[in-house]
Formats: structure tokens, sequence, C-alpha cells
């Protein structure tokens, strides 16, 4: 398959080349620099705000962007979890966690912007936002809404408008820390182990998007360090799938 590898990159001042080369990393493609890969919040960053790194979602239907990804999600506010380390983020832990019962129809709903669940003692709202960039920030989303920002667990639902049926194609993900989604409703790829959020890390088998709406639905979980996330879909070679919509419902 023909696939472009970005990763987000620490702001250290200096690059150490072989450290991205174990990693297989390739020139981004033009317009999009990468960006750093840790976002330091200080005691003097008094700034509690979602802006910059989101917009408001409208019901006007939206494009993926130049390559592919999807910008237009809606997110649940974090939900608090107990993780000293992201060492534990195997597999089967992860089914485990995201197969527990968190809030009622979690795999059938598709939530309006500002619906709220209760989960345990916590009551969250659901937020429809979109992105400038390609990944959708997590951390960013849960510090700006004064919400718990590590050892928290994400759920994210899209919708996705296909012009017809497409064969073949593969829900390519990214994230930071582990990770499971569904097409459809069907398990589509899981990111297990203590990762950083790559372009395109894992990509599912070959499943069938079809004619009208589809329904991307994930859930990602974190222990210390960053959240964020990255989605396109691809096509039978490997490119991008461009001609699609992004809606609300």
């Amino acid at each position: 398959m023909n696939i472009k590898h970005k990763t987000l990159l620490p702001a250290i001042g200096i690059i150490i080349l072989a450290g991205l080369s174990a990693h297989g990393q390739t020139t981004p493609p033009p317009g999009r620099p990468p960006g750093p890969r840790i976002d330091p919040i200080t005691e003097h960053d008094s700034i509690r705000s979602i802006a910059p790194f989101f917009t408001q979602a409208t019901a006007k239907k939206k494009a993926p962007d130049a390559d592919g990804f999807i910008q237009r999600w809606l997110l649940l506010e974090p939900i608090n979890k107990s993780i000293r380390s992201n060492i534990v983020f195997t597999d089967n832990y992860l089914k485990k966690e995201f197969e527990t019962d968190y809030f009622p129809n979690q795999f059938t709903v598709i939530p309006k912007d500002g619906e709220k669940v209760k989960v345990g003692e916590q009551e969250l709202q659901w937020h429809a936002l979109e992105s400038p960039t390609f990944n959708m920030k997590l951390f960013r989303f849960a510090y700006g809404l004064k919400k718990q920002t590590y050892a928290v667990l994400f759920w994210a639902v899209t919708i996705v408008n296909s012009p017809r049926e497409m064969k073949n194609v593969r829900l390519a993900v990214g994230s930071n820390g582990g990770s499971m989604w569904w097409l459809n409703g069907k398990e589509a790829v899981t990111l297990d182990g203590d990762r950083r959020m790559v372009m395109d890390d894992c990509v599912s088998a070959r499943m069938t998007l079809n004619k009208g709406k589809n329904i991307i639905r994930g859930a990602l979980i974190n222990g210390p360090g960053l959240s964020d996330f990255c989605i396109r879909l691809l096509d039978e070679k490997g490119e991008p799938i461009k001609d699609l919509t992004i809606s609300l419902q």
C-alpha cells in the first residue's frame, strides 16, 4: 500500500536523527509540518479553553481534509480511570475496558451535541467539534473543559456519508495511547500497548463502506501523557478516500 506516515515530534531543540529513523518516519506532506509531540501545561498556563484546538461543528456536511483525515467528531467528556502506567494496555485489557457498559446504548447511540450521560458518579456531556488539524487533540479537549487529563477514557463517534458502496476499504488509525474502533458496529482495529500517535499506525482488514450513512465509533484510553487520534479511510490501493462527507446525524 502507498501509505505515508506522520507523527508528532518532541519539541526539544535537537532532533536525534537516529531516533526518527528507528520509528520509520518520512517527510510529511507539503503544507503540514510535524508539530511538537510535547504540548506542556505549565503553572502559568491559565487559559482553560478548547480554542484554538477545536471549533463548534455545524449541521453542514463536511469533507475530509486534503489527506483524507476526518476532522469532525462527537466527543464524550473523559471518563475518569485509575491507571498508573500505559504498560497495562494489552489486547485483553483493552477489550475488557472497552466492552464494559459505561452508559446506555454505547455501541449503538448516535449522540447529539450537548446530550448528557451518567457514568458512575460522573455526569458527562457530548460535544460536536471540528479540529483545524488532521488529529483530534483529546488532551486539549479535556484540559480546556477543566476535566481530568490523565488516566482517562474517551468515546468518539462520527458519521461518514459515502456516494456509493465501496469494497476493500480499510480504516487507518493512529492513537496515543490504546484504542479500539468499530465501523458500522463491526470491530475494525485495535491499537494496544504504550504508543504515541502515528498516522496509519494500524489499518483494519478489508471492509465494505455502505452507500449512504456509515458510523465510525471509537474508544481511547490513556494513563500518563498526551491523548489524541487521527483517522482516515483508505481505498484498495492504499490511497485516502476523499469523496466523502462527514455529518452529525
